[in-house]
């Protein structure tokens, strides 16, 4: 089938794939691809004589199916307009170079040529994966959807293992922080919560903090990936979706300046909040849900349903600085050339099968790209005999598959794409040794010990707008006081991966959302709050126990002895506590905008 590719008019958000021959389509089935579902491409070549003179390139997609659900596919696109491989070759690269930059958010010359060189160097990623996060599945999801993925996209990186609590913490403190563009955790909220802790115990950590962080999703509290997902336009998904949405928003770049709040506890000890301080009925349902871990996400579900039966109120005092609300400012698009020549069109029709990794237990791996990902087989138009598998850009162990063209030469790859001038190259893939690497230095701190004080700092930015625990506010502060079901300080929009607590927040809106809900509300009017949460619609049903407020700081006195405190879902001593936002103070790897959902 000859066809044509070009971009979509308005603000280029996807790639539209034409029938010209026989006969043109103006809209094809299947044939507007966007560009939120590509993870990226590569150039291809293959090795039959009577194949020479044609270059490819493939495009790596991951569309959502009638029933939701994404799958890995591959569209190919042969290059044959003219005579020579060398040009068609050159005309294939034009193209995927243009495609990634437009996947990258960058730059393209109006009337220049597009050349290699317009891209950067490949950012170089820390993972960090916790085997056990969710319901044990985070290793495997890792490697059958989070590696051939970024794989595609060109990134590089490395990936480490933890192996206990609090190890993540004490990883990035010995960490030389220059040689990595970002650290990305691989589970759920909670590893995040000991890397951005784990910069505070550094004696650099002002500049620690500013290092990007990304979150995918593979842990039973995924808030923050919840709130990443909303930010590229996707709709709300759970599980493996929300994985793979959030791994299609790391693999075309972008980031965020990311509000922290420090909060200080009653022993004068402080931690950084990236998501939630929270007291009552969400912290007892966060903790007393522990022992149902094993049920990954539904664990919340099952905690919920009992901490209704055993509705408990907290007396408490409840202080904050009011702030107001700025609005948003829309980011600009920009625009690909089209084509100048046609492209024969060969899409795979079945997703690639599983990709098979050496295994990284409890180690760091070094793994360049391109990994060795399995193409599919090319199908040439009019023939029902396949072309030979083509090998990614780099090469890298030959791939199996039988051969169909009958006594044609064997496969060899395309040489890749020119690096820039700062590009590292890619190496071939290394066997994994087991060790501690050279880029990981002792700290001299002993390890903290896990719910204890010592594990949180004394370090951290300057609380201008706090006076010390236990004295006097200052004028302009609000003070509630009275029973409480449960207090809620919120950073990002997410409260977990299907719960939005505070829908207009923004990762870099400067304030902390306060919710709360006084006593006296029935068992039935709690759960329709969470439930109308999953839409953010709450603050809609007139419930006159919730109360809202945006704040810059607040201070939180329980005047109740025994009870529950969490910060970003992980217990903390209980007693009063205070907190400021620091806007801007981190970095969050986003990806891209997306447009805003419809509510129906």
């Amino acid at each position: 089938m000859n066809g044509h590719l070009e971009t979509e008019e308005q603000g280029d958000q996807a790639l539209h794939i034409q029938r010209l021959r026989p006969k043109p389509e103006a809209r094809p089935r299947g044939g507007l691809v966007p560009l939120a579902e590509v993870s990226g491409c590569c150039t291809l070549r293959s090795r039959s004589p009577s194949d020479a003179a044609a270059a490819y390139f493939c495009i790596y997609t991951y569309p959502q199916g009638r029933r939701g659900g994404r799958r890995r596919a591959a569209r190919t696109f042969r290059v044959d307009g003219a005579a020579t491989y060398e040009e068609n070759r050159a005309e294939a690269q034009r193209w995927a170079t243009a495609l990634m930059c437009l996947l990258r958010g960058l730059p393209l010359p109006g009337d220049g040529e597009i050349t290699p060189e317009l891209l950067p160097k490949p950012p170089r990623l820390l993972l960090l994966v916790n085997p056990l996060g969710g319901r044990g599945l985070a290793w495997q999801w890792c490697k059958t959807h989070v590696l051939p993925m970024i794989s595609e996209a060109g990134l590089s990186f490395n990936l480490i293992q933890t192996e206990r609590q609090n190890h993540a913490r004490e990883l990035v403190q010995g960490l030389r922080l220059s040689e990595w563009d970002g650290i990305v955790t691989v589970s759920g909220d909670g590893l995040l919560f000991e890397v951005l802790n784990g910069f505070l115990d550094r004696p650099d950590w002002e500049e620690a903090v500013k290092t990007p962080v990304g979150i995918l999703p593979c842990g039973s509290g995924n808030a923050l990936a919840g709130a990443v997902n909303q930010h590229g336009g996707f709709e709300p998904a759970l599980g493996v979706d929300l994985l793979l949405n959030c791994s299609l928003l790391l693999c075309r770049g972008g980031s965020r300046p990311l509000d922290l709040m420090s909060v200080t506890l009653a022993s004068g000890s402080r931690c950084l909040s990236f998501l939630s301080v929270a007291w009552g009925f969400v912290s007892d349902v966060d903790i007393q849900s522990e022992r149902f871990r094993a049920l990954g996400s539904a664990r919340f579900t099952l905690g919920t349903v009992l901490g209704l039966a055993t509705l408990h109120t907290y007396r408490g005092r409840l202080s904050y600085l009011p702030a107001t609300v700025e609005p948003t400012s829309p980011t600009p698009a920009r625009g690909l050339p089209r084509a100048k020549s046609e492209l024969t069109l060969a899409p795979a029709p079945a997703p690639a099968p599983p990709v098979a990794h050496s295994p990284l237990h409890r180690s760091v791996s070094d793994l360049p790209l391109p990994l060795p990902l399995p193409q599919p087989a090319l199908t040439s138009p009019g023939s029902p005999e396949p072309l030979p598998i083509l090998s990614l850009n780099g090469g890298g162990p030959e791939l199996a598959g039988d051969w169909g063209g009958a006594g044609d030469a064997p496969l060899s790859p395309d040489p890749p794409l020119p690096s820039p001038p700062s590009s590292p190259k890619a190496a071939l893939l290394s066997p994994i040794t087991e060790g501690v690497p050279e880029t990981l230095a002792s700290s001299g701190l002993p390890p903290p010990t896990p719910g204890s004080p010592g594990a949180v700092s004394t370090r951290g930015p300057h609380d201008h707008l706090l006076p010390p625990l236990g004295t006097p506010l200052p004028p302009g502060w609000v003070t509630l006081e009275g029973d409480f079901v449960l207090m809620l300080a919120i950073s990002p929009s997410h409260l977990g991966a299907d719960l939005v607590a505070a829908p207009h927040a923004r990762f870099d809106d400067g304030l902390v959302h306060l919710c709360w809900v006084r006593g006296g509300i029935s068992r039935a009017a709690l759960l329709r709050l969470f439930l109308a949460m999953e839409r953010g619609s709450h603050f809609s049903l007139g419930c006159p126990q919730l109360g809202y407020a945006a704040a810059r700081a607040f201070r939180l006195e329980p005047l109740t002895p025994r009870g529950v405190l969490t910060v970003d879902g992980e217990q903390v001593e209980y007693g009063p506590l205070q907190a400021q936002m620091h806007p801007g103070l981190g970095t969050l790897l986003t990806g891209p905008p997306g447009c805003p959902r419809r509510e129906p």
